[in-house]
């Protein structure tokens, strides 16, 4: 079989109040972990609490009156791509990854029935834990609504199945139908409800002549609102500049010889250029009162053009007053500014584009669905055409497993039929298309020769439906779906030869899955990677359990138990190692 080579998805998973369980860890590693214990000791609660974990419905009823909450832990670790998806996910929602790329997720139930959960340290919806469960987990048990029993995912395992080509050929259809079913749609809106939008369209050809009649410019409504106030208050603005100009510099007409600042200056650095001989530092401060001086004149000058530019003009600022109503009168009816007004007209022109119904533009669109219809068509019978033959290896592979799980006249079919279209949906040349292509798929299951072709979960008692789909799985290992496969004593029913075929299978897997497995067979258990036990704990008033670690030491005499019920019985041990003997040499080899 080889070495593992999978790292751990679920590293560890605590359970607090949950049925029989008071308070227990497992520590889960690669490979293929092993859940053993007596018939009630509560092995079915470590599914349980996987459940809730990921998201599945709560029952107040399994949760322990003491301390009135269940709580489910659990630490994944994920690397590649699923890690990257996974991570991306919980990032957007606002949680945490730690800096070991592992994430904690928790669970909590109260004996009323509320429910809370953690991801990544932050509260989060309950529907996020679900999410996470379908990247990571598979759960497959008999009571179970087996994940391969609905169509959709056996349509997605055959797809995976088929090989990364035909995934590209059908990322390629999905496009090409996404953008004939807008077309599709659109032509359909135009046609059916051109009245509607005819009426539409006058409305916004009405806005939109009234705005180009005006032919508001960008910010003018503030640059216009500053304008006015210059102009209202052109006579207290004059004398202020005049005032400051006069004091600054000459030129202005004076009403006394107070000298201004400019002279002030001047007077200043001459002074000290006149004894910058006797002491340098003084031809420095002149140096500077020049650049001062400087300055003060270009204020000057700039206040001298100020003064030139204001204008009273009382007809300008009519002019502005009208066009202010004008710009106000847009205002009120599309927009809060001129720059919402001008969006509002880009977003009407572009919605009378799209609001078109004249012969011309139907004709186009029409022209373009056709197009597009017949690119889809073509896609979909390539699909169609990939799935059969993927179907054909697929169902070959699957029956050469039952062959060694003790159903050797068994046989596995996919049968790829054509969809049938839901009401008033459009068709491609009587081609049934939908978001997948033009298929249906549905996995049946020929029993014995002569038995008719039914779907699985009628063509299959409880013991032959685990095995069938455990074949499955083997089959479908490679091709991709959840890293972590759990199985809930899907070996029911199951004994001899065929129980020794299930662990070998359940050990394949688990080369390349993190596989979880509660069972009660040593022919199953004997391929262990890791060996839990769920045990009774009856020393108290109330009866718990815990799960503990089976070392290798004592790995014969779990087994033994679980041969006879004796641990320490001779025999029982020593077929318990010809059992472990036997796993081990299937492991290696």
């Amino acid at each position: 079989m080889g070495t593992v080579t999978v790292c751990p998805v679920l590293e560890e998973l605590r359970i607090t109040g949950l049925g029989v369980i008071d308070d227990t860890t497992l520590k889960l590693t690669s490979g293929m972990n092993v859940i053993t214990g007596e018939t009630g000791a509560g092995k079915t609660m470590v599914v349980t609490g996987l459940g809730l974990l990921f998201g599945g419905r709560a029952d107040a009823g399994r949760v322990r009156a003491d301390p009135g909450r269940a709580v489910v832990e659990g630490r994944l670790r994920l690397r590649g791509a699923l890690a990257d998806a996974v991570q991306t996910r919980i990032t957007e929602a606002g949680a945490e990854v730690d800096d070991d790329g592992s994430i904690l997720l928790s669970r909590t139930v109260t004996i009323e029935g509320r429910s809370r959960a953690h991801v990544g340290g932050r509260s989060m919806p309950v529907a996020m834990l679900s999410e996470v469960g379908e990247q990571v987990l598979a759960v497959h048990g008999q009571s179970d609504q087996l994940r391969l029993l609905r169509p959709a995912e056996q349509r997605g395992a055959l797809d995976r199945f088929a090989g990364p080509e035909h995934e590209k050929l059908l990322e390629t259809y999905r496009e090409g139908f996404t953008r004939w079913r807008a077309v599709v749609e659109d032509l359909a809106d135009r046609r059916r409800n051109a009245r509607a939008r005819s009426q539409e369209a006058d409305l916004l050809k009405l806005g939109l002549d009234e705005i180009t009649r005006v032919d508001p410019q960008p910010g003018e409504d503030d640059e216009l609102r500053a304008e006015v106030q210059r102009l209202e208050h052109a006579e207290g603005l004059r004398i202020a500049a005049a005032t400051a100009a006069q004091a600054l510099a000459s030129g202005v007409e004076a009403a006394d010889e107070t000298p201004d600042a400019t002279e002030l200056l001047g007077t200043a650095r001459r002074t000290l250029e006149a004894q910058a001989s006797v002491d340098p530092s003084l031809s420095d401060l002149a140096a500077r009162l020049e650049e001062a001086a400087t300055l003060v004149g270009d204020v000057a000058a700039e206040l001298s053009a100020y003064l030139s530019s204001l204008d009273a003009d009382p007809a300008r600022l009519e002019q502005i007053y009208e066009r202010r109503a004008e710009l106000r009168a847009l205002t009120r009816k599309y927009a809060d500014d001129i720059d919402g007004v001008i969006a509002w007209a880009e977003n009407a022109r572009t919605r009378l584009a799209a609001l078109d119904t004249s012969d011309e533009v139907l004709e186009e669109l029409d022209k373009e669905r056709q197009r597009l219809a017949a690119q889809v068509g073509e896609l979909a019978q390539r699909l169609t055409a990939a799935r059969a033959e993927a179907a054909v290896r697929f169902s070959e592979a699957v029956s050469v497993e039952l062959a060694g799980l003790a159903m050797p006249h068994a046989r596995v079919e996919v049968a790829v039929v054509p969809r049938t279209a839901g009401k008033d949906e459009p068709t491609i040349d009587a081609l049934a298309v939908g978001p997948d292509g033009a298929d249906e798929v549905e996995l049946r299951l020929v029993a014995h020769p002569g038995a008719p072709s039914l779907p699985l979960q009628k063509g299959a008692s409880g013991g032959e439906l685990s095995r069938v789909m455990l074949a499955i799985e083997v089959v479908f290992a490679g091709a991709g779906g959840p890293p972590t496969l759990v199985f809930d004593e899907v070996d029911a029913g199951v004994g001899g030869q065929a129980a020794v075929e299930i662990g070998r299978r359940l050990a394949r897997l688990a080369r390349t899955h993190q596989v979880l497995v509660v069972t009660h067979l040593p022919q199953v258990a004997a391929f262990a990677d890791r060996h839990l036990v769920v045990a009774k704990d009856t020393g108290g008033a109330i009866t718990t359990s815990g799960v503990r670690i089976v070392e290798e030491t004592e790995r014969a005499r779990e087994l033994a138990r679980m041969l006879a019920g004796l641990p320490d019985s001779d025999l029982g041990i020593a077929h318990a190692e010809e059992l472990l003997a036997v796993a081990g040499r299937e492991k290696r080899g």
